[in-house]
């Protein structure tokens, strides 16, 4: 079996040094919730060191609620920020000779383009101007991952280690309590299920059939080194093939 281990990176948040290595693919924040030119390039640095591929990981506008607020943009608001983003971070990988391959959206406009396809369509313009060939990262089966395969570009999947589920598949808010799991046991055994029977189970108890290529772990949950070690060790110990998606 074939895994991705993705992370949210560039954040400003967590130990990216130690993060980055363990993973096989890395979300490198575009400066819209967190980050800068200066703080892409050594992300982009890191990354280029341990062989680990490079993803645009953009955002709302709003580096106060670290892009966890929905904000009321237009779809062409939307649209021409998730542009700037990608020339932003296209610029830095560029001068260090590399570009990123995928894009997935954080917090709150990741969240929302999974159920609105006005605000999916406004994400999938930018990444079709920018470059068709880019691959979006996003829940399965959403209205996210269904518009960007209708309109010909690709579409990958993912599962979370270190989030609850709600029984509808959809993430359980950060507000409530349980919605982040930072249990290296429990996060390692979930995983691990989830790799031999593709299910993980609702805060409820319920089993979900989750269809997924990557598997993500935030660079900003406490402990995530030790998450991020944790998972690699019993996936790769199953002989789950650790390998990029794009």
């Amino acid at each position: 079996m074939l895994l991705d281990l993705n992370a949210d990176v560039g954040e400003e948040c967590g130990d990216d040094s130690t993060l980055i290595p363990l993973l096989t693919s890395a979300n490198v924040a575009c400066g819209a919730h967190a980050g800068d030119a200066a703080v892409m390039r050594r992300t982009v640095d890191l990354c280029l060191a341990h062989g680990v591929h490079v993803g645009a990981h953009v955002s709302y506008p709003d580096r106060e609620n670290f892009g966890r607020r929905d904000l009321a943009l237009t779809p062409g608001q939307i649209t021409a920020s998730v542009n700037e983003q990608l020339q932003a971070l296209s610029e830095v990988a560029r001068a260090a000779g590399t570009r990123f391959t995928y894009v997935k959206a954080h917090g709150a406009l990741y969240n929302r383009m999974a159920d609105d396809g006005a605000t999916a369509d406004a994400v999938i313009a930018a990444l079709r101007a920018f470059d068709p060939t880019l691959v979006l990262l996003t829940l399965p089966q959403c209205i996210a991952m269904q518009r960007a395969r209708a309109q010909g570009l690709e579409a990958v999947g993912e599962a979370f280690a270190d989030r609850a589920y709600r029984e509808d598949g959809r993430l359980q808010p950060r507000r409530e309590a349980g919605a982040v799991l930072t249990d290296t046991a429990t996060v390692a055994v979930r995983a691990l299920a989830w790799a031999r029977d593709g299910v993980m189970p609702s805060a409820s108890g319920r089993s979900l059939k989750i269809q997924a290529r990557s598997l993500c772990v935030h660079g900003d949950t406490p402990g995530a080194v030790a998450l991020a070690k944790a998972l690699r060790t019993v996936l790769l110990q199953a002989g789950v093939e650790l390998k990029a998606f794009a």
